[in-house]
């Protein structure tokens, strides 16, 4: 199949699809090969962007999707206004961020950072698939260990971890939208503690002791200390 003849076809499974497509799974679906497809897709993606749409094709993922070009989103915003739409709380954010920038990571060394039991939050994120087990550690009491999901870099719009902004711009765009206050919380990212937590820390890093665990549901069992924190997504 030509690339002409390709473009129009690709254009007609990402306008489907809901979720970013991979390559090679469109590919498969246009039964051709992977080289053919990714000079179709940047085709169409030039296309769009010379056309001056209202949405663009992006990467993001790990596949393709087509997206509001942003001039227009304060149009779709308008519309949709009124709509109910979930979001994450602050607890939330802050467990998906020490989970997406020490994964894998188990829950004690999550809860040494925060100062608080997470166990509330995980099942949040676990539910809505933006964190997932990624096995377990082989210290005493074989913690689980968890990671981000290709959900989560949708939900942020990210192609891979590789994007995620680095920890000293991180805070820098946290500075200058929060004054500095000596009673503010504290650091998302300092050294974990000694003891269980720095030991559980150092088996979760090391990726050749993980064993992964399949097929197995897990629900993070409740704390009194995270009392409301796992009803603490809002909605708008």
């Amino acid at each position: 199949m030509e690339t002409h003849e390709l473009v129009p076809v690709l254009e007609a499974l990402l306008f489907a699809a809901d979720t970013a497509l991979p390559s090679m799974l469109l590919a498969e679906a246009c039964e051709t090969d992977l080289a053919a497809v990714s000079e179709a897709l940047l085709a169409l993606q030039k296309e769009t962007d010379a056309a001056g749409r209202g949405v663009r094709l992006a990467e993001m993922a790990g596949g393709w999707i087509f997206v509001t070009r942003d001039v227009y989103a304060p149009f779709v915003a308008r519309m949709l206004r009124g709509k109910k739409k979930m979001r994450l709380s602050r607890p939330a954010l802050e467990t998906l961020a020490i989970i997406a920038y020490k994964q894998p990571v188990t829950k004690a060394e999550v809860d040494a950072i925060r100062g608080v039991d997470s166990s509330g939050v995980l099942n949040t994120l676990l539910e809505r698939e933006l964190v997932t087990i990624r096995g377990r550690s082989k210290v005493v009491g074989r913690p689980l260990l968890y990671g981000t999901t290709g959900e989560f870099l949708s939900y942020f719009g990210l192609n891979d971890l590789a994007e995620l902004p680095r920890v000293e711009e991180l805070k820098a765009i946290v500075g200058e939208r929060e004054p500095e206050n000596p009673e503010a919380e504290p650091d998302l990212f300092p050294p974990i503690a000694a003891g269980d937590a720095a030991a559980n820390a150092e088996a979760a890093r090391d990726v050749d002791s993980v064993e992964v665990a399949e097929d197995e549901h897990v629900t993070v069992p409740e704390d009194a200390d995270d009392e409301g924190e796992n009803g603490g997504d809002e909605t708008n």
